[in-house]
């Protein structure tokens, strides 16, 4: 909340509002049930407040001494959202910061009580400081990563041909439960099905020389893990050294570029114009990566319109991939830690193809 409450300050924001969700998550270490019902968190310079359904309260009371305003279905929220504003002295403030995940209806209400304030998003308050990673969040991050790197491992090992996407998609969920994770995504793409990015796993059966694109992650205490490896069955598709050369290639570009001080961009641009310079710029589909945290996806993103400056304790994806349609895809990805000297990789798994027996 100190951090917070310093980089309010330096932003000019008086009024900080958040809905349930990540941010809130972040800041106390829980979040209320969301539903329809209004529920905002009101942070100032001098006090933190709560507008609170009053079927949340006595729940949300056993996490946190914050003062809250409840309010009853009968009704309404109005006086309370007035109650909270009030007492949080943040009637007259003139900067509002959003959650940017809340509901609209939230959002609303609270600005329609601000008359000629100016509001903005989160990225430069809260969400500037969720992008760097304390030590347990990293302790979390790699535990993660190294349960992803054994469910990897295990999918290889079962592949053959006859199994189905969503049946690889099942024993990485086994295993991940296993070791206590529970999964957040897991998109098998075999043969074709691999040029499509986000492609739904799905029953198309696994034959002899597919390529396989997997990427997976599951939640362990609180942190998701995300990896993407490649498994052909047998034999390689024609082509496919050359394309797995020029994406692993692109890889390493972006990891070396990956410095404190280094735009988001140049990182995306390391990545692209690798794969470009090889001629296939045009099967680059996506951005080069993204945050990781309590979100698998959420700031800093690097895209090519990314102007956010790296610091050292952020961690982000580097997952360049090239598709070609009707063939298959490739794609490699590492969740990588900043440090002073550059990226550090979360995975210790190799990136080279796995082969299965066909």
């Amino acid at each position: 909340m100190a951090d917070l409450r310093a980089a309010m300050k330096t932003e000019g924001v008086e009024l900080l509002a958040l809905g349930p969700g990540p941010h809130m998550q972040w800041l106390l270490g829980f979040q209320p049930h969301g539903d329809e019902r209004l529920l905002l968190l009101l942070v100032t310079q001098d006090a933190a407040e709560f507008c609170m359904p009053a079927l949340e309260a006595d729940s949300a009371g056993q996490h946190t001494d914050l003062p809250m305003h409840s309010w009853a279905d009968a009704e309404g929220p109005g006086a309370a959202l007035d109650a909270t504003l009030a007492s949080v002295k943040g009637k007259g403030a003139m900067v509002v910061a959003l959650d940017e995940a809340m509901r609209a209806d939230f959002a609303l209400a609270l600005l329609d009580r601000l008359p000629g304030a100016r509001h903005v998003f989160t990225p430069s308050t809260l969400g500037r400081l969720r992008m760097k990673k304390d030590a347990d969040e990293r302790a979390r991050l790699k535990a993660s990563a190294l349960l992803a790197d054994e469910a990897m491992k295990t999918a290889f090992a079962a592949i053959r041909p006859g199994m189905t996407e969503k049946q690889v998609k099942q024993i990485v969920t086994d295993r991940f439960a296993e070791g206590g994770a529970k999964l957040e995504f897991g998109i098998i793409g075999t043969g074709g099905n691999g040029a499509f990015p986000h492609h739904q796993t799905g029953e198309t059966v696994i034959q002899k020389g597919d390529a396989i694109v997997i990427d997976i992650g599951a939640r362990l205490n609180g942190m998701p893990s995300d990896i993407t490896r490649m498994c052909v069955v047998g034999e390689k598709p024609e082509g496919y050294d050359e394309i797995h050369a020029i994406v692993e290639g692109a890889v390493q570009a972006a990891m070396r570029a990956a410095k404190p001080g280094v735009t988001a961009r140049e990182i995306d641009a390391a990545a692209r114009n690798h794969i470009a310079q090889a001629g296939y710029g045009d099967y680059f589909l996506h951005r080069t990566g993204h945050g990781l945290g309590i979100e698998v996806h959420e700031p800093p993103y690097m895209t090519g319109s990314s102007d956010t400056v790296l610091e050292e304790g952020m961690v982000f994806s580097i997952e360049p991939g090239i598709y070609l349609n009707g063939r298959f895809g490739l794609r490699l990805e590492e969740i990588v830690y900043l440090t002073a000297e550059g990226a550090e990789r979360f995975s210790e798994l190799s990136r080279d193809v796995a082969v299965a027996e066909a």
